[in-house]
């Protein structure tokens, strides 16, 4: 359940009350409507997909195929189906995985850990405030809990609300101000220096926790001696809103975390701590802060993927790496198509940075627990970055060689390889929003299928993309 944050000087009448909740029941159901329009179009386009295959099965002669004879066009055909093959492979041994995962339970008040948590904030206006209110309501041992807030040089009226925090907490919440904006790398790493915790937790400033998420998330480090860093579940915070992009990335979030995460964290092994929600022990991060502050890609230094980097360095020094499917923290996301393409160009470039930093330990004996697991989801990463220039090609070749069977065949592969989200969030969550999986399927195949690529190329490029 979110946290819903309305300020302390705010008053409602009783007839203002209700109005705004009979305009809000006559816009939940403009919104529901508008939304079970969406699902049932995209449901029909993906079956209309898989009855036009099943038409054109016995007249697909009358296509012109001679190119599949060609020795590119087995070529293709032979790199597809290895593709299928491993995909398929991949997804039941991290079913496997996830089945054999379970969070860990919160230890108790006595055994808790002494806690900083860190909130940088750039530009980031009311939604600061409310972050620090939502973790300051934190079922935590007050005691043990530090939080620290740090203004990266906003431009905005940031630290007037860090100030109002600053006033209603009064000494729970100590904040910061950086000289003038530097990225959040380094204000995080100013907040690492203060902290007196025996663990560090950083909280995005646009991200939102539940009461019980600062313990549960940091409770491994105490079962758990070789654990350096753990992982947080982070939910979509506005997809209550018009915009449908936020309720079709809360089904990929879930998915993200819940499915592949679990399997990550059954091998010890997960491979980022996303800035919303991560924690991290103050020896790992001493053990690294040096190299991650001075980190640089090809001779620039790094002022993006901050979370992949600490993450990579953490594992890169023997510890586990785990994630607590019961620790939540709900973020703000892009509610346009250019927000959403620059966040995923970041996050590719940063992949395509620490997966080459991986590449140089991962294959030594790094740790002393088994290395077999780091090293098969290394290899997966590996090769979806290996093979996404062929699988443009390969859509090219397709779609000249006929764009009516291209478009069926890819609409019929996203109902497939698309129903098992949808599945799994209705069993997670609900059955009425999993169906934005579908639609989120088609937007990936069509709108941004050329992230990957592009981030490539592109790689060394500096710049957060969506900050002002």
């Amino acid at each position: 359940m979110k946290t819903n944050t309305i300020a302390s000087d705010q008053v409602i009448s009783s007839a203002d009350k209700s109005a705004f909740n009979e305009f809000s029941k006559q816009k939940n159901k403009a919104r529901d409507l508008r939304g079970i329009m969406v699902r049932v179009s995209s449901l029909a386009l993906l079956f209309g997909a898989a009855y036009l295959v099943y038409a054109l099965q016995g007249d697909f002669s009358r296509y012109n195929l001679d190119g599949l004879n060609s020795t590119w066009g087995m070529a293709i055909f032979v790199i597809t189906g290895f593709l299928l093959l491993f995909r398929a492979g991949f997804f039941f041994y991290n079913l496997y995985l996830y089945l054999r995962y379970k969070p860990i339970s919160s230890v108790s008040n006595e055994n808790l850990p002494t806690c900083t948590v860190i909130v940088p904030a750039y530009n980031e206006g009311k939604q600061v405030w409310a972050t620090l209110m939502s973790l300051a309501k934190s079922d935590y041992p007050a005691h043990k809990l530090e939080l620290l807030a740090i203004d990266d040089g906003s431009k905005d009226d940031t630290w007037e609300w860090m100030l109002k925090a600053k006033r209603e907490l009064g000494d729970r919440v100590s904040i910061y101000q950086q000289p003038q904006n530097k990225g959040k790398r380094h204000a995080l790493y100013r907040g690492f220096n203060i902290g007196t915790g025996e663990v560090f937790v950083t909280v995005d400033s646009d991200s939102e926790v539940t009461n019980d998420t600062l313990r549960n998330l940091v409770s491994p480090f105490i079962v758990n001696e070789k654990c350096g860093a753990v992982a947080g579940n982070i939910r979509v915070l506005n997809n209550e809103k018009k915009a449908m992009l936020p309720k079709m990335l809360d089904v990929s979030f879930v998915l993200s975390f819940e499915f592949v995460r679990s399997a990550e964290s059954s091998l010890e092994s997960v491979l980022c701590t996303p800035g919303a929600l991560a924690a991290y022990r103050r020896k790992a991060v001493f053990g690294c802060l040096d190299e991650w502050i001075n980190q640089t890609f090809m001779g620039k230094a790094s002022d993006i993927g901050e979370d992949r980097a600490m993450t990579n360095m953490i594992l890169k020094q023997g510890y586990h790496v785990l994630f607590q499917r019961n620790a939540f923290a709900y973020t703000n996301v892009p509610e346009k198509y250019t927000g959403l393409y620059k966040m995923f160009i970041r996050w590719g470039r940063s992949n395509v940075r620490e997966n080459i930093a991986m590449a140089k330990y991962v294959f030594t004996d790094f740790r002393e627990s088994s290395k077999t697991g780091s090293r098969l989801l290394f290899l997966n990463q590996v090769l979806k970055l290996v093979m996404s220039y062929p699988t443009i090609l390969m859509m090219l070749f397709f779609i000249s060689m006929d764009p009516v069977l291209f478009l069926s065949s890819t609409l019929l592969s996203i109902l497939i390889w698309s129903s098992f989200p949808v599945l799994f969030y209705a069993k997670r969550y609900n059955l009425s929003e999993s169906f934005w999986a579908y639609s989120y399927s088609i937007l990936y195949t069509f709108g941004l299928f050329w992230i990957t690529p592009y981030a490539i190329a592109t790689a060394s490029k500096r710049g957060w993309l969506t900050r002002g």
